[in-house]
């Protein structure tokens, strides 16, 4: 059996020769891309956890993804500055999974998810691209933006009727972050102005002792590196048949938000990027993650957005 599957790791990982060269231009700007990392890191942390909530799993099984796939994803994807990790769709779409099978059924789900994207971007699926309207690029930008205004009320507001009394001193954070986001570059590009915003935000709420909701309140975050192993699921025809419609739809949210994510940063940057190539690296991200204990996941356009501009 583990010769087995040490064949076939060995035949899949083959398709990615290019895997361990990371490009030259990594090293041509270390400082924008050390703090462009830091911001994305401290954004996706939170966001990690709340997918976990989402998907009724563990935090760690998110944060473990995000980790896991935005590293495989930079050697292995065609999209530079690309940022994909455990997403709010992937999430969705594994709901009923977790709460009828539990969560091995989620890792084995995710495995063959990678699987299958490998083998789509094998035979091309990422040229399909071309064939997009813009307008739909248009839809699908605009209504992320709205999906992701929409998930941020409930933390503005202080959904929760114990952090009410908190209400007004949030919105004045919330008003000075987006005040430093968007003044402090007209004054300097030298550090990212999220950056900027995150620190001074919370050293004003450490200074003056507010107590406002942190990240460490959503879930506890892990203190070791994941391990690798296969899911605890029966290998059967009966488990195949449960997580193959789940692991279908993955593939093909994952694959749509990615390229899609692809195609708008192609735009932005007036450049081209492989979109085969990133289909192949989405799969083995996933593939991979699915041994770590992780969720699936794929491209973030806001993510990404801030990482182009960071």
């Amino acid at each position: 059996m583990k010769n087995n599957v040490s064949r076939i790791s060995l035949r899949i990982f083959s398709q990615f020769p290019k895997i361990l060269q990371p490009s030259n231009n990594w090293l041509q700007n270390p400082r924008a891309e050390i703090l462009s990392g830091l911001v994305v890191a401290l954004a996706l942390i939170p966001e990690a956890i709340s997918f976990s909530i989402i998907a009724g799993v563990d935090p760690k099984v998110g944060l473990y993804a995000s980790f896991s796939i935005a590293i495989i994803i930079s050697f292995s994807g065609g999209r530079s500055g690309m940022i994909s990790a455990a997403t709010g769709a992937m999430a969705l779409v594994v709901v009923p999974l977790v709460e009828e099978h539990g969560v091995s059924y989620l890792f084995a789900a995710t495995i063959l998810a990678g699987i299958i994207q490998i083998i789509l971007g094998r035979i091309g699926v990422g040229d399909l691209m071309k064939f997009i309207p813009r307008t739909v690029m248009v839809a699908f930008v605009n209504a992320l933006a709205i999906l992701i205004f929409l998930a941020q009320i409930p933390h503005i507001l202080l959904s929760d009727q114990s952090d009410r009394g908190n209400l007004s001193m949030n919105l004045v954070f919330i008003g000075v972050g987006l005040f430093i986001i968007y003044l402090f570059p007209r004054f300097s590009k030298a550090i990212p102005s999220p950056l900027v915003a995150i620190v001074t935000v919370t050293s004003l709420a450490i200074l003056f002792k507010i107590d406002l909701p942190t990240v460490g309140d959503m879930g506890e975050l892990p203190n070791s590196l994941p391990g690798l192993g296969f899911p605890n699921v029966p290998f059967t025809f009966e488990m195949l048949k449960i997580i193959f419609p789940y692991a279908l739809t993955l593939t093909f949210v994952g694959l749509l938000e990615s390229l899609l994510t692809a195609q708008l940063l192609d735009e932005l940057t007036d450049t081209n990027s492989d979109k085969n190539m990133e289909s192949r690296g989405q799969g083995l991200a996933n593939l991979v993650t699915g041994f770590l204990g992780g969720m699936a996941g794929c491209a973030m356009v806001g993510q990404s957005i801030i990482n182009y501009r960071s």
